[in-house]
């Protein structure tokens, strides 16, 4: 008679599946019960009530595991276990089965969790029946009391070692060839699937007294749960849902590029190099389903080193089939430049594509298995920031302006623009130009001003006076700035130039003669925001700090859009010496080293000096302006009397600003200190402000500066 074919039934579920393989476990347990009773284990002693009983054993191995064929009869057997079971013979069927079963339910394209993590990891049957047995007690309680009643201890309720080896082998050889399954650099425990602890870290336990448990996230992860290890919480996100919108950030020839290297090539690692906001992120989005992203600096939070925190990511990474994408590894390069060997080969290890992200440049030396390619992500263009502008505010003023000055990524770009509508959303008005430039400025970056003071401009073209050529000079700078995209842009100036495409300006002349007012009207003017920087307190006496300090000035101006306004910049840009000792030597590197990094810097630099001559020819051939602030003539001092007293303040007719201007000679800075002194004065004797109050103030003014005092300029005539 021809035998018949059995179609097997595909589980239903993953964790049908899961329940299936402990329901395997379960004629282990049964097994060993048996063997250690048979092997002399006697409960009924003096001290019974501290173990678990031969009938509650047998009472929790009836129990069974809900619904499964092993459990409740159906199958093999009717539920009660024959008087002299075969275990081997039982066992080998269940196992068949189970793998069988395995098979056909793969082969129906149904997802199995347990299977995906052991093909994943490369489990052997050994490894998966360990796991399954540390697993066991963090889905059903009955485990930890059969655990204790085959360990002789109700406190012993996690399966050690020993009892691991116990149920996966019949010989005391295969128990010795098994060990290495739990070694520190085995599967299990290198990849972090399971954990080995004793009860006291400060006892001497031997390698079999020690337990094993299931890391939290693998737990999680076999019963349908997607997220990531707890201990990763701080450092690290798992984004699981495939991009559905096209990339907003990454060029689309870039990302095509991309994307057809990762086919071709066995999982490539790239290195993605850019500032914030440029698309980094969204780029590995778009290179597979998943992305686990992994932030190093991030990992001290979470208390973990750098190589436990990526081998957890790398786990997860593995179990979600995502592309891995690690922020803040420039901290750990060594001094010569290498990536820590000891992660490097974990990195070369992971099956899936690997992305280091950052803003510094690194090269991987020696030979590997897997190729290396490292991606530009660069700041866009005008053309390129416009467009975004245009995209995020379709309906919005013009943004011309903005995307001129200020050279944001895309994702700067896109956080300004949300923040403009909430500014016009509060003053419930349409969006203004003002609202784009006002969200822009609070969008650069603000760490310049822990290292520089920020001036908020307050002045104006009406504010300051300036001979004619001068106040010319001004507006021609910033008429440059403002046609920076059309020249180096449209024009095609760009190509042309490698370095010096911002604006470096001196501004020389004596103190109060208006060169910060020039500064500020400037930034006004042009919407950016103001830093003032006094290099005399940036020059270090050790070698090498003063490099370090105006480093990181120029670092965050970079990312800030910000006008940069260095005060007594004869302290260190003076004639360069001749090289007498080491100290000269030095001296002269950093204004080599200072005049590279303004060449560099893309924005606008001003130098204010009040003594011009002592300015090295080799420098100033590097500015685009040299502006002089001369010492104003009587008609230009008047104007500056009148343009500094606000129109709410009450004069009286004996103000007499021509009579001051002719007979002052004093620079604006000074004047306005005059005319603030006299307001409070004049306040004092609740009146308006008279010619005695500025003279008054004019004394004191004097004296302050050190000045002569000749008692006729301070005296009211007829």
């Amino acid at each position: 008679m021809k035998a018949t074919a059995v179609t097997l039934i595909p589980y239903a579920d993953s964790q049908s599946h899961l329940l299936a393989g402990l329901a395997v476990l379960d004629l282990r347990v049964q097994w060993a019960i048996t063997r250690a009773r048979a092997g002399g284990l006697q409960p009924d002693d003096d001290f019974r009530g501290l173990y678990i009983s031969d009938a509650q054993a047998d009472a929790l191995l009836n129990q069974g595991i809900g619904g499964h064929i092993w459990a409740n009869g159906n199958g093999h057997g009717n539920g009660r276990h024959p008087a002299a079971p075969d275990f081997p013979t039982i066992l080998d069927q269940a196992c068949r089965e189970w793998a069988d079963r395995t098979q056909a339910s793969l082969d129906a394209g149904l997802a199995l969790r347990l299977q995906h993590l052991c093909a994943a990891f490369a489990l052997s049957p050994a490894e998966t029946d360990a796991l399954l047995i540390a697993l066991a007690p963090e889905i059903d309680p009955r485990y930890e009391r059969l655990y204790a009643y085959l360990q002789d201890d109700v406190t012993r309720k996690r399966p050690s070692i020993d009892l691991t080896l116990n149920l996966l082998t019949t010989s005391f050889r295969d128990k010795l060839r098994q060990r290495r399954l739990f070694d520190d650099n085995g599967r299990l425990l290198s990849h972090r699937l399971l954990y080995r602890y004793t009860d006291n870290p400060n006892s001497a336990a031997t390698h079999l007294a020690h337990f094993l448990r299931v890391a939290p996230g693998v737990v999680e992860f076999l019963l349908d749960g997607d997220t990531l290890d707890p201990q990763l919480a701080p450092a690290a996100a798992l984004n699981q849902s495939p991009p559905t919108q096209p990339p907003q950030r990454v060029l689309p020839a870039l990302l095509a590029s991309l994307q057809s290297l990762v086919p071709s090539l066995q999982s490539p690692i790239f290195l993605f190099i850019g500032p914030p906001g440029t698309g980094k992120r969204e780029a590995a989005h778009h290179l597979g389903g998943s992305l686990l992203a992994l932030d190093f600096a991030a990992l001290a939070a979470a208390d973990l080193t750098p190589e436990e925190g990526l081998r957890l990511a790398l786990r997860d990474g593995r179990l979600h089939q995502a592309t891995l994408y690690l922020t803040g590894w420039e901290d750990l390069l060594g001094d010569d430049g290498r990536f820590p060997p000891t992660l490097f080969r974990l990195l070369l290890a992971y099956p899936h594509v690997v992305v280091l992200a950052g803003e510094q440049a690194w090269q991987a030396d020696g030979e590997r298995e897997r190729p290396f390619f490292p991606v530009t992500f660069a700041r866009p263009d005008y053309p390129r920031r416009r467009e975004l502008w245009q995209r995020h505010l379709p309906d919005g003023p013009s943004v011309e302006a903005v995307a001129a000055h200020f050279r944001f990524t895309p994702g700067q770009i896109a956080a300004a623009a949300a923040a403009a509508h909430d500014l016009a959303h509060w003053r419930g008005e349409p969006l203004s130009e003002a609202d784009l430039f006002a969200a822009a400025r609070a969008q650069s970056n603000q760490k310049l001003a822990a290292l520089a003071v920020k001036i908020r401009p307050r002045y104006t073209w009406d504010d300051i006076v300036l001979p004619p050529d001068t106040l010319a000079q001004l507006r021609e700078m910033v008429n440059t700035v403002r046609q920076r995209p059309t020249v180096y842009g449209a024009w095609g100036f760009d190509r042309k130039l490698a370095l010096g495409k911002g604006l470096n300006a001196l501004f020389a002349g004596e103190s109060g003669t208006g060169k910060t007012m020039a500064a500020d009207v400037m930034a006004g003017a042009l919407g950016l925001d103001l830093y003032k920087i006094d290099l005399s307190a940036l020059v270090s006496k050790y070698i090498g700090e003063t490099e370090k300090n105006m480093d990181r000035i120029f670092t965050e101006a970079a990312t800030s859009n910000a006008i940069l306004f260095f005060d007594e910049a004869d302290a260190i840009f003076g004639k360069r010496s001749e090289v007498k000792d080491s100290h000269d030597r030095y001296a002269n590197i950093e204004i080599s080293y200072l005049l590279q990094r303004m060449e560099a810097y893309d924005g606008v630099v001003i130098l204010a000096t009040n003594l011009r001559a002592n300015l090295d020819e080799a420098f100033t051939r590097r500015l685009h302006f040299a502006v002089e602030f001369p010492f104003p003539q009587p008609a230009d001092r008047e104007r500056i009397w009148r343009v500094n007293v606000p129109p709410e303040t009450p004069l009286a007719a004996d103000a007499d600003f021509h009579l001051l201007a002719e007979r002052f000679e004093l620079a604006g800075g000074s004047i306005r200190n005059i005319i603030l002194a006299a307001a409070f004065l004049a306040a004092e004797d609740d009146e308006s402000v008279h010619l005695r109050h500025l003279l008054h103030a004019a004394r004191r003014e004097y004296q302050k500066m050190g000045r002569l005092i000749e008692e006729g300029l301070f005296e009211i005539r007829d």
